[in-house]
């Protein structure tokens, strides 16, 4: 479905089980969307390439079968998961190193080969190739002190103050035995009083000097943290992707007016009343209902409008779509925003759902807040943000009175839209939303 990778929610079969093709196998976290993913063969589970809260790489290994039909040994590798691990095994090349017999067949075992194949050879994260350069992470000189990002990060795990541990690597580098034994031995601990010198190097100064300078006092010891770092998943992982990706490609520009819903009824439905001004606004000016492809300059300006609304959730903001709400009249328009908020609060939105919406409303209003400035998600030119409903005091025919408004944020992409297209847009929508019904 185009989606860079998902996350293994939990495996429901075993390693050694037997499979039917079809069979639900495990569960993912795909785009905000918890689905099943089900056995591409019938046969024998061999192994998982990933545990639950891993993430995975779209076209990586997930598990390897011993498929039904064929020699027991002989392994099938299914869509899924990168290695996540640097010390994890290669997965096998092909079915053919894990069968017995044949005499222009390497006999040797697989640990075997795979040991012969690492030798000399550099390990990285992801795809293993054989070599014989060996790499190395670069240490870096931070305060005096040499040391690579992943030791400077078990320092940080452990606990343990890098700036006082003794190091025993080439050049001064401190290495991951030297953090290790500063735990062990309690000797760098996070926020402990530093040692005094010893006597001995103490008097290794020079006697012919008269006196020594007195050394710079020693900083104090970073503050213990009060939180704990917890790994990004599911929803809000998706979320922080999407939102990069906007923040690198969108030049984004925000209008703000307030509408005058005075003449509403009482009980009026809001939000299908802002969407239905959403599809006012797009008659007027169609080309904030449209799609921008900045890479090839091209735009699609959409005939019917889907509108992604944004829906907030303890795990994060997601965008599901309501389709074309220009063909639906007010009854079925509630029974479709019913279905969505059913579906985001038992988190089972369709795939099909949660992508290629036309235009975003956001109504944000229902917690807090007047204006706002909201995020395009591409490639997407436009959305629209509601805030609260509030009394404020109008002239009417030189008098005064209160009328209930509504703030609205209109947020464009001014590579796609002009300013007087995004403004007579609002317009547009700020005089459907005046009428009484």
């Amino acid at each position: 479905e185009g989606l860079p990778d998902a996350e293994i929610v939990e495996w429901l079969v075993s390693e050694g089980d037997e499979v039917k093709l079809d069979q639900p196998l495990v569960s993912m976290e795909t785009a905000k969307a918890v689905v099943e993913v089900p056995s591409p063969y019938t046969g024998r589970v061999i192994k998982f390439y990933g545990q639950a809260g891993d993430v995975i790489q779209t076209g990586a290994p997930l598990a390897e079968f011993a498929v039904e039909g064929e020699d027991s040994a002989a392994v099938e590798e299914a869509q899924s998961i990168p290695e996540t691990a640097a010390d994890s095994a290669p997965a096998p090349e092909s079915t053919d190193a894990t069968k017995d017999g044949g005499d222009d067949r390497d006999n040797s075992t697989p640990a075997e080969a795979a040991s012969a194949e690492r030798d000399d050879s550099g390990t990285v994260v992801g795809n293993v190739q054989a070599g014989n350069e060996v790499l190395r992470e670069q240490a870096a000189d931070i305060g005096g002190i040499k040391v690579t990002p992943a030791v400077r990060a078990l320092a940080r795990k452990l606990k343990v103050d890098i700036r006082r541990v003794r190091p025993s690597g080439a050049e001064g580098v401190v290495t991951a035995g030297d953090v290790r034994q500063a735990a062990a031995d309690g000797s760098a601990a996070l926020g402990a009083t530093p040692a005094s010198q010893p006597a001995a190097d103490r008097s290794s100064a020079s006697p012919a000097q008269p006196s020594a300078p007195r050394p710079a006092p020693a900083p104090s010891p970073r503050a213990e943290p009060s939180g704990e770092w917890e790994p990004i998943r599911g929803t809000r992982r998706t979320m922080a992707r999407v939102m990069s990706e906007s923040h690198r490609s969108i030049v984004p520009t925000t209008l703000m007016d307030d509408a005058d819903i005075h003449a509403w009824r009482p009980g009026e439905d809001i939000t299908a009343r802002l969407i239905r001004a959403l599809w006012a606004g797009a008659r007027a000016e169609p080309g904030l209902n449209a799609w921008y492809d900045g890479d090839n300059g091209v735009r699609m300006i959409h005939k019917n409008m889907h509108v992604g609304m944004a829906v907030d959730t303890p795990d994060g903001l997601f965008v599901a779509a309501l389709r074309n709400v220009n063909q639906l009249d007010r009854q079925q328009l509630r029974g479709e925003i019913n279905r969505l908020r059913e579906n985001a609060a038992n988190r089972s939105i369709p795939p099909q759902d949660l992508k290629d919406y036309t235009i975003i409303l956001s109504n944000f209003g229902k917690f807090a807040g007047r204006y706002a400035t909201p995020v395009i998600t591409p490639p997407c030119v436009s959305i629209v943000a509601a805030g609260a409903l509030r009394h404020e005091v109008v002239p009417v025919l030189g008098g005064l009175e209160v009328h209930r408004m509504i703030p609205l944020s209109l947020t464009f992409d001014h590579r796609a839209c002009t300013g007087g297209e995004a403004a007579r847009f609002l317009k547009a929508m700020l005089d459907d939303l005046a009428r009484p019904e």
